[in-house]
C-alpha cells in the first residue's frame, strides 16, 4: 500500500511540474508622471494565460531598489483578471517620493540616470493549486528629470507643474 501510494504521488508530483503554468515579462518601465513631490513610474508587464478560463490577479507586489536600498514598496491590490488563452498587458504605478530619490543621488552624476532593480510578485489564483506567486524582476536605469524639462514640460513624460516656480528651491 505504501508502495502505491508513492507512486501515485511520484505520477501526480510530475504531472503538476510539467504543467503549463502562467508566464509574464516585464516588456519597459518609465517614467510616466513627475512633480516637486515624486516621481511616478509606469513598468508594463504581458502576462500569458495557456488554460481556456480568465485567471483572476489578486495584487501585485512591488519593490524599487537602487544602490542596493529599497525606495519604493507596495501593492496593488485586485488589478482585474489574465485573458483565457491570451495575453494581457499589466500596468503598474510605481510612486517615488521625490525626497527619497534625492537620498539616491550620488548615483545620478551629471546624466540626472538612477540605476533600478524592480521586483515584482504577480499573485494569480490558480484553481486546485490556490495562490501561486509569479515572480519577476528587471534591471535598468531611468532619467530624472531636469530643471529643463521641468522648464519645457516634460518632453514625453507627464509635468505636474507647481503653481509657484519657487518650489523648485526644494529639489536641491
Amino acid at each position: 500500500m505504501a508502495q502505491f501510494l508513492e507512486k501515485a504521488k511520484h505520477f501526480v508530483t510530475e504531472k503538476v511540474t510539467q504543467m503549463k503554468k502562467p508566464e509574464a515579462t516585464i516588456i519597459n518601465v518609465d517614467v510616466k508622471t513627475f512633480n516637486m513631490n515624486s516621481v511616478t513610474l509606469l513598468a508594463k508587464v504581458s502576462i500569458t494565460n495557456p488554460f481556456s478560463v480568465p485567471i483572476p490577479i489578486g495584487e501585485v507586489d512591488y519593490t524599487l531598489k537602487s544602490l542596493d536600498k529599497a525606495i519604493a514598496t507596495g501593492k496593488m491590490p485586485d488589478p482585474g483578471s489574465i485573458k483565457a488563452n491570451g495575453i494581457t498587458l499589466l500596468e503598474v504605478l510605481v510612486k517615488v517620493p521625490y525626497n527619497i530619490l534625492k537620498s539616491v543621488a550620488k548615483d545620478v552624476g551629471s546624466d540626472w540616470d538612477i540605476d533600478y532593480e524592480l521586483l515584482l510578485g504577480i499573485i494569480v489564483d490558480l484553481p486546485i493549486f490556490g495562490d501561486i506567486t509569479i515572480p519577476l524582476s528587471r534591471k535598468g536605469e531611468f532619467k530624472l528629470p531636469t530643471i529643463t524639462d521641468i522648464l519645457k514640460g516634460g518632453g514625453g513624460s507627464k509635468l505636474e507643474m507647481p503653481k509657484n516656480l519657487s518650489a523648485l528651491k526644494s529639489w536641491f
